[in-house]
């Protein structure tokens, strides 16, 4: 078996599941009828697309995220690791598959929630949508802005109901507190603090023998098919759920693994930007636009660094959040990602006339104190209600309405990290369009709202 780079392809593992388990090439996807609405009463049929730990999440209701109601079920599961596809369809009792796009094909799956890594999210929402199904999609919505966009038009044209995986949306703390700004309670906001979220890093490590469970050339989807190796593979390193079965995997991270790493991932601006920096765009009343201006101090290219073996994740961290990333928006509110409390990383600082209200997760604090203890107008601005994440997106699922966290703020919230990472990679001030949503006559940034893409991967010119 080849581990060279430029692997063009790899015998896949077929085996017996109870159902066949199908390893294909990857051509474009055809269109696929849109599915019938659901009934009140009738059972949904969930698939999923990524058997790892944060599927597993929110199969479960970790997180705060709530978990799917007693009357859906998972009725297909599927992930390019086929022995853990095959664990979790014996663990269910359905079928399991290599190929996500054998799950799209079965009429029993009503739903789909993938938590796949980022350089993936867009083909599986794209089909999903095409396949007449409605999707939970985790964060960040999109790996490029050009992504975004078409999952975007996706959902729309094939009036799929999708929610974005911010939990954040559905606490109400967090929500009383916007609620609180965009009413005034802190007067004009003209500052946002956010956190210092570091961009991604590169690596280049030594071969490593594939696994024979593992479809490599489709895990690395768009990007060109690199040697397999453990630290680009798995999200953190190491992974050691054997040892330590009930603790999180971030626990006893010492490696990035591919969250950390370009091609596969924006970095922490994206992995976890979407979350703090969703409340920053809830907050501002942004959740269709975005800034209009953006910059960063030095005014100097990120540095380039490289991983070539196993190390801690300190050193790409450190040097790709030297540059501080600044936004601002059409109304003069400056966003700067100067924070360094971790509890910003899950939100921001907003800084008005009359105080300060800092967004952490789950929670807020005033400055003064009191700010909140008037309860608010009853004609005062509200936000989408919601106490469960989960269970919004099963309700809307019925009921046809949008989530709290629809795919247009999915959109914009990833189109703000992305942002960040490109006006870091150029070093310089660029001008923003959030309607047209392009670097207006700037053809070298514009080169970065999208990513080359290999064959069977590309994004289709019509959805």
């Amino acid at each position: 078996m080849t581990t060279a780079k430029g692997i063009s392809r790899r015998r896949l593992l077929g085996q017996a599941l109870g159902a066949s388990v199908a390893a294909m090439a990857l051509p474009q996807y055809g269109l696929f009828s849109i599915g019938s609405v659901l009934g009140a009463n009738d059972q949904i049929g969930i698939g999923i697309i990524g058997c790892g730990r944060r599927n597993g999440q929110l199969m479960d209701g970790k997180g705060g995220q709530g978990k799917p109601p007693k009357e859906a079920r998972i009725v297909a599961v599927a992930d390019v690791n086929i022995k853990r596809a095959a664990q979790w369809g014996a663990r269910y009792k359905c079928p399991a598959f290599q190929d996500y796009r054998k799950l799209l094909e079965r009429k029993e799956v009503d739903v789909v929630v993938y938590a796949t890594p980022e350089h993936s999210h867009y083909l599986p929402c794209i089909h999903a949508a095409q396949a007449g199904k409605d999707i939970y999609g985790e964060q960040p919505l999109s790996h490029t802005i050009r992504e975004g966009q078409v999952m975007v038009q996706a959902v729309r044209k094939y009036q799929r109901v999708f929610q974005t995986g911010e939990q954040q949306r559905s606490h109400p703390a967090t929500r009383k507190a916007v609620e609180l700004i965009l009413n005034g309670r802190i007067g004009k906001v003209h500052t946002v603090i956010g956190y210092n979220y570091p961009s991604p890093f590169e690596c280049d490590f030594p071969a490593q023998p594939i696994p024979e469970w593992l479809d490599w050339d489709h895990w690395c989807g768009q990007n060109e098919v690199v040697p397999y190796h453990t630290d680009i593979y798995l999200s953190r390193i190491p992974y050691r759920r054997e040892e330590y079965p009930t603790e999180p995997a971030e626990k006893y991270a010492i490696g990035p693994g591919w969250m950390s790493f370009r091609p596969y991932s924006g970095g922490e601006l994206l992995n976890w930007g979407c979350h703090g920096l969703s409340m920053v765009q809830w907050a501002l009343g942004m959740d269709n636009s975005g800034p209009v201006e953006i910059w960063v101090e030095p005014a100097e290219k990120l540095q380039r660094v490289v991983y070539d073996q196993p190390e801690t994740r300190d050193r790409g961290d450190a040097i790709c959040s030297r540059p501080i990333v600044n936004y601002r928006y059409a109304n003069g509110v400056v966003l700067k990602l100067t924070g360094i409390e971790d509890r910003l990383g899950g939100g921001a600082t907003f800084v008005g006339e009359k105080g300060r209200i800092t967004i952490f997760r789950e929670g807020y604090v005033c400055d003064p104190k009191g700010l909140d203890e008037d309860p608010l107008p009853a004609n005062a601005i509200r936000v989408y209600q919601s106490d469960n994440h989960m269970e919004n997106f099963f309700q809307c699922v019925r009921s046809r309405r949008d989530p709290i966290m629809n795919v247009e703020a999915g959109h914009r919230v990833a189109s703000l990290c992305h942002l960040g990472n490109i006006a870091r990679w150029l070093g310089r001030r660029l001008r923003w369009d959030p309607q047209k949503e392009i670097f207006p006559g700037d053809d070298e940034a514009n080169q970065y709202l999208d990513c080359p893409k290999r064959r069977g991967y590309e994004l289709p010119e019509r959805v």
